[in-house]
């Protein structure tokens, strides 16, 4: 183990031991927020080194928290990038996305990302507040929500594709504030 002069860990040292304890969380928060997992290899990455050039500057006890913020604000990042590429609207898609879940600390993170995002969703004017929460919290299908509300499934779907682009914008004024 390298020690710094103060008795310290060394800035290396101290990154080494985030990846070896939440290399695993970090990929999980990444694949959550973007659901691609390529996408979240390579936010993870990003994850460290930014906390690495950071590390200096952290004075807080808590560097699970800090990290987990780091990569939902680089997924968010990567959304907002991804917005101007296609996005798929197929219920396929989702219907890929399968439910993993894991240790108690994914779940309470994943709890917490689920509650903001149904504050978000309320946020929304109708009814795109109802399509938000149906589609991103009760994770249903169009087809489905287009049952229960007897609409065209087409215009369902467009909702969901708006719905997604307001939720976009919200999250983008929160990293912005």
């Amino acid at each position: 183990m390298i020690v710094g002069q103060d008795g310290k860990r060394t800035k290396e040292e101290r990154l080494s031991a985030m990846i070896d304890t939440y290399q695993g969380l970090i990929f999980s928060v990444c694949y959550k927020v973007v659901g691609d997992y390529f996408a979240a290899e390579d936010l993870t990455q990003e994850t460290f080194l930014s906390a690495f050039k950071n590390l200096d500057t952290f004075e807080g006890t808590n560097e699970k928290a800090w990290l987990c913020r780091i990569a939902t604000n680089k997924g968010i990042d990567y959304l907002r990038g991804a917005g101007r590429r296609a996005v798929p609207t197929e219920d396929v898609f989702f219907e890929q996305q399968a439910e993993n879940r894991g240790s108690p600390e994914e779940i309470c993170l994943e709890e917490e990302v689920r509650e903001r995002l149904l504050s978000y969703c309320g946020r929304l004017r109708p009814p795109y507040n109802e399509i938000a929460k149906a589609v991103y919290y009760e994770e249903k299908k169009a087809d489905e929500i287009a049952r229960e509300r007897g609409e065209n499934i087409k215009t369902v779907q467009t909702q969901i594709y708006r719905a997604r682009d307001m939720l976009r914008k919200l999250y983008g004024k929160e990293r912005s504030a």
